[in-house]
């Protein structure tokens, strides 16, 4: 707990500075952060990222389509520059199978101690089990939107440092594994929390072992369905109220207020828990819809989770304010 009240020491003093001394109780209308120039956001690549790791079928963790799909990741990542880390780690699931998952790290500047972080799960769900059919429920995610939307952006923003480089340290994670938790079926099981999350929880374990420190990190979480729209999440609001304050006020000096409105939501299990508890004070971007069957939207854990339902605007709103998150370190 010292360490991550430490990092968010360091970010309420550049959110005091850039935002006229606002407490970390929220920003005024009148604030405004100063933009660094940045390079533009490239939703269509973004777009064609996400299809190529689509073709490769669900990427379920230990199946051959997940073996396939990491390997074009690490090579992706190696041609925008990146020195790329493979970790691999023996994960059990919520029925007791163990299997191989794969966390995949892209580090920007590797030299560099002062870092930053931005993560998402590669993986897909096994099962579609919030599909209305329940003839579906047993069939792989593509996991278009959960899953490759995420990383999609953290190539896209990976290729744009390639082209614009930055002093600072950045690594991009690939979580193996968040999406193994139990199915909706079984969810009375004991312990069913417990079962998701599940690269990042080793990936923890090592970096506090290892000592990696990063200032913040971002988890980005179904970052690309048609009528998105992200609130602040309750574990963010709570250990890193400094870093949500400033990605939401950016993405509103941006033109982007009608994807980030000044909403809270609720507290969601997700690979940012981790990450907090190693240490590095870390905010969830993730969808919270009014209506429909699901909070995270109508494609959720469905075999509707397609390319076809993945906005291009909903990509773009969200690499740009990201990636002038990181130029604006500067």
């Amino acid at each position: 707990m010292n360490r991550i009240f430490l990092c968010l020491l360091g970010v309420t003093t550049l959110l005091l500075a850039a935002c006229n001394g606002q407490t970390k109780s929220g920003l005024s209308k009148a604030d405004t952060i100063a933009l660094a120039t940045c390079p533009r956001f490239n939703a269509d690549n973004a777009m064609r990222f996400i299809k190529e790791q689509c073709e490769f079928g669900p990427r379920v963790t230990g199946s051959e389509a997940s073996r396939l799909c990491g390997d074009y990741l690490i090579e992706r990542f190696k041609s925008f520059g990146a020195e790329v880390e493979e970790q691999p780690g023996i994960v059990t699931t919520w029925e007791g199978k163990q299997l191989s998952a794969r966390n995949i790290i892209a580090h920007v500047n590797p030299a560099n101690t002062d870092r930053i972080l931005l993560c998402s799960h590669w993986d897909s769900r096994p099962w579609a089990d919030n599909d209305p059919d329940e003839a579906n429920w047993h069939t792989p995610v593509l996991a278009a939107n959960d899953g490759a939307s995420g990383v999609a952006v953290m190539l896209e923003i990976c290729r744009l440092l390639q082209e614009k480089p930055v002093q600072v340290g950045i690594d991009l994670i690939c979580f193996d594994a968040e999406d193994l938790g139990t199915p909706l079926w079984e969810e009375d099981r004991i312990g069913s929390s417990d079962t998701w999350c599940l690269g990042s929880k080793f990936w923890a374990e090592r970096a506090m072992m290892d000592g990696y420190k990063a200032r913040y990190g971002v988890l980005l979480d179904m970052v690309g369905g048609f009528g998105a729209t992200f609130s602040r999440e309750g574990t963010s609001r709570q250990l890193a109220q400094p870093l949500v304050n400033i990605v939401w006020q950016l993405a509103g000096q941006l033109g982007y207020r009608q994807f980030f409105p000044l909403d809270d939501s609720g507290y969601i299990t997700d690979d940012h828990i981790n990450v907090n508890d190693a240490g590095i004070p870390c905010i969830d971007i993730i969808p919270n819809y009014d209506d429909g069957p699901s909070s995270f939207g109508p494609t959720w854990h469905t075999i509707k989770d397609t390319p076809d339902n993945i906005d291009p605007n909903v990509l773009e709103a969200v690499g740009q304010t990201l990636t002038q998150l990181i130029y604006n370190e500067y």
